[in-house]
């Protein structure tokens, strides 16, 4: 899988105007990928790293996405979680077409293609209740034909009026990608996600993608939205938090396990992406996921 290079998801709208899918994890719907639809995507269980253009960022239960047409995205589950999940992602698709329309037809319901402009740099709806979120997204999985759009609607005005919409991505789409450098740059990036443990210098890295060190990191930072050290460094700090919270590791274990060579070097790039250090970030982590933990 490229966070780079996305696979372009081709959906059949003959005989609909909006498609609801759900999936577990792990899936192989769980990809690198864009399409022409919108999608308003909530995930339901397990936490991970959420990549929608070039942004890079935690995931949890009861987050709510949108994206815009064009625009890659992916939720990627932490490693630390070995059990299968039934249900990870609950989805919907939906064309600008139909939105368009129904706003031609309905000036009161312009407004909500404010918030489609906003997503075409991908939106996360902080502090949206995630019980009403899954029961809309419910509603729409239950219903059929007109009542489905009925239900599709409600949500969509809903959102609109939530007032903590977060865009996230600075560059807005990402046009499909084909050999030459991009492939390159791809390539590499595979490498770091997947050995982002191993040392891996920017010469290294240039020389992997058959380019000068100008050349690549030019490349990178244009096609990523990072620089190659803060590309990595992100990996390394994601991983490590997924093993705070999951275990019961010492930190220096979880900072040599993710990559960092000293733990002072660990804890400032910590501090750095997370604004606090290891320990707290752990404390404050297991607060939120293990709630009734001391009862």
């Amino acid at each position: 899988m490229s966070i780079i290079e996305p696979e372009i998801e081709k959906v059949d709208r003959s005989t609909r105007s909006i498609r609801y899918l759900q999936h577990g994890w792990p899936s192989e719907l769980c990809r690198w990928h864009a399409h022409e639809e919108y999608e308003l995507h909530l995930m339901v269980e397990t936490r991970g790293k959420a990549f929608v253009g070039d942004y890079i960022g935690d995931f949890g239960p009861g987050d709510l996405f949108l994206t815009g047409p064009n625009l890659p995205h992916t939720w990627m589950t932490d490693q630390v979680w070995h059990e299968p999940v039934a249900v990870r992602d609950m989805l919907v698709q939906f064309s600008h077409e139909s939105v368009q329309k129904l706003a031609e037809g309905f000036p009161e319901f312009s407004q909500v293609l404010k918030m489609l402009q906003l997503a075409q740099s991908g939106i996360l709806f902080e502090g949206f209740n995630p019980t009403f979120a899954r029961g809309h997204m419910e509603a729409i999985r239950e219903s059929r034909g007109a009542e489905r759009i009925l239900a599709f609607v409600r949500f969509l005005v809903r959102l609109n009026e939530h007032a903590e919409k977060r865009t996230l991505s600075v560059v807005k789409l990402m046009q499909p990608l084909g050999g030459g450098k991009h492939a390159r740059i791809a390539q590499v990036v595979d490498h770091v996600t997947k050995f982002f443990d191993e040392e891996l210098t920017v010469a290294q890295a240039a020389k992997m993608a058959s380019m000068t060190e100008i050349t690549f990191s030019r490349n990178f930072q244009a096609f990523t939205g990072h620089g190659f050290i803060e590309f990595l460094n992100l990996i390394r700090v994601g991983q490590a938090c997924a093993r705070l919270y999951a275990s019961d590791d010492q930190i220096i274990t979880i900072a040599q396990d993710a990559g960092f060579k000293s733990l002072a070097n660990f804890n400032r790039h910590f501090r750095r992406h997370k604004g606090m250090t290891p320990s707290a970030y752990r404390d404050a982590a297991r607060k939120d996921l293990l709630p009734t933990s001391e009862t």
